[in-house]
């Protein structure tokens, strides 16, 4: 499979990416990660031996297997999918994928000891691939072992990783790495839907979705949740502060509350502009308008000739939003912080350029329902549960 490379993106844009993405979120955590309780970390519990550290924190990590029932078929109508979860209280609360439990008719999850439960859903967010599950712990028994999320703000490139799941349903399986990235944003992803993920060449497989990347002293900075096809060891997490945002608002809400802009599209760069010798104004060229969105309602046009510039595709012919709420859309920074500050309820006022002409497109925005590009078998990355290799080709 054919992949397109990371772009390369200012050290002003990394520095931005974590708190515009965390904007998105309406119900947040109500504090931070406590910097003081990291920083009285013990230079034993950091310096362990990795055996004695998966003895302390593989316990938490439990396998989780999950049934799909497709009503529309005749013949497989039954899919089965395995992954990892990670046991955040002694009440039974798990963080795991939503590629691995949204829309399951049956969850089972099994702990470190062999108990097999029942788990039923408390919440999912398709975008952020993050879901809650719920289990009752054993009446009799040991408490369940947890482990908290830490501090992804303090991760670097370097850093020492390793990696706890059940790849192809092998239990308690441990990988090593490092991080070889901070702040990826996988390709053909919106710019009003980018989620900031660590990379790592931990060895990722399938089964390891939704288990723990952890730092050498045993904290989550990390939720594992996909790898590139094709490539040895490039493997993804879900940064641990913002599945902690996102977990505030699963058990608030059971769904992550974000506006529904209703269009995607590129940024008008001066190569454009030269290449194909057309006076394009500054601003996003929208390609692509969401069937029921409010911005189709509104009137918003999309792009229809595809022309393909120097391995780029691009979608011309539809409207270029100039500026959005009186902001001009002049760079990827201005862009993300305008889409990243959007809120449900409130107006969204565009200047746009139609064929030479201005105009002003206003309408209000909606909460973003799950699309079926959300859950769809499209995205350009293999998501990690065992025997549902997930490729794409189509843009999300």
């Amino acid at each position: 499979m054919i992949m397109r490379s990371f772009a390369r993106r200012s050290s002003s844009r990394r520095r931005r990416r974590w708190p515009a993405c965390l904007a998105l979120l309406m119900a947040c955590w109500s504090g931070a990660p406590d910097r003081a309780h990291a920083d009285e970390r013990t230079e034993r519990a950091c310096a362990e031996s990795l055996p004695d550290m998966f003895d302390r924190v593989s316990p938490a990590v439990v396998s989780i297997s999950a049934t799909s029932i497709n009503p529309y078929r005749l013949s497989e109508r039954v899919s089965r999918v395995v992954g990892s979860g990670i046991l955040l209280d002694a009440n039974g609360l798990i963080l795991t994928n939503s590629h691995v439990a949204y829309g399951r008719q049956s969850i089972t999850v099994t702990l470190d000891d062999g108990t097999r439960l029942a788990a039923r859903l408390v919440g999912a967010d398709p975008l952020f691939d993050l879901a809650v599950l719920r289990v009752d712990p054993p009446a009799h028994g040991e408490r369940l072992t947890t482990l908290a999320l830490g501090d992804s703000d303090r991760v670097r490139v370097g850093d020492e990783v390793v990696a706890i799941g059940n790849p192809i349903g092998l239990d308690q399986t441990l990988t090593r790495g490092i991080v070889s990235g901070m702040n990826r944003i996988l390709p053909e992803t919106p710019f009003s839907l980018q989620e900031p993920l660590i990379q790592t060449d931990a060895p990722i497989n399938p089964g390891n979705s939704g288990g723990p990347l952890l730092n050498r002293c045993g904290e989550v900075i990390g939720v594992n949740t996909a790898l590139i096809a094709d490539a040895q060891n490039i493997g993804f997490a879900v940064p641990a502060n913002l599945a902690r945002t996102t977990v505030s608002a699963l058990l608030a809400h059971g769904r992550v509350i974000r506006p529904w802009v209703g269009f995607h599209g590129q940024l008008v760069t001066a190569e454009l502009k030269e290449l194909l010798r057309t006076p394009l104004v500054d601003g996003l060229l929208v390609e692509v308008i969401e069937p029921g969105s409010p911005a189709e309602a509104a009137g918003l046009q999309g792009g229809r000739l595809e022309v393909e510039i120097d391995g780029r595709a691009y979608l011309l012919g539809g409207d270029i939003i100039t500026a959005i709420n009186g902001r001009p859309l002049d760079s990827s920074d201005t862009l993300a912080d305008v889409m990243h500050g959007l809120t449900v309820g409130a107006s969204i006022r565009l200047r746009v350029v139609r064929d030479g002409s201005p105009r002003e497109v206003v309408y209000t925005l909606v909460e973003r329902p799950i699309l079926p590009s959300d859950v769809s078998e499209g995205r350009p990355l293999v998501r990690g549960a065992s025997g549902r290799a997930r490729r794409a080709a189509a843009h999300h």
